[in-house]
């Protein structure tokens, strides 16, 4: 047996309010951490900043606390492993992209909303 310890996490997007299914997998991720001698932790997804709702962050956390799904470590918590917002990992997410690019096996592409729309539609919603 590993001497790791379990950790999971809750990865929720602050577009608005949290949904039931969220709901049941911030709980199933709790309830494992919690069986297991784990740490349940909670990293906010918020780097789609078009569909970005102020106070949603805020709001989960509200409605966690409500569940009695209290996250070891999360933004508001902090902990070892932050930061507990992506938009806030951007700078060691661009040095593995970089590596990436710099090995040949990443690109940059240049393609405009429009010219992805329309690829969208000229090869079908995948």
């Amino acid at each position: 047996m590993s001497d790791r310890r379990v950790r999971v996490r809750f990865a929720p997007s602050p577009t608005g309010y949290l949904h039931i299914g969220g709901v049941r997998t911030a709980l199933y991720n709790y309830l494992f951490a919690k069986k297991h001698g784990g740490d349940f932790l909670l990293r906010v997804e918020d780097t789609d900043q078009t569909r970005f709702v102020p106070g949603a962050e805020e709001y989960i956390m509200e409605a966690l606390n409500w569940l009695g799904i209290d996250p070891v470590e999360s933004p508001k918590h902090g902990g070892p492993h932050a930061p507990y917002r992506q938009s806030e990992r951007k700078a060691m997410y661009r040095a593995y992209a970089d590596q990436l690019i710099e090995a040949g096996f990443a690109y940059y592409a240049f393609d405009t909303p429009e010219e992805l729309d329309e690829m969208q539609q000229r090869l079908g919603s995948c």
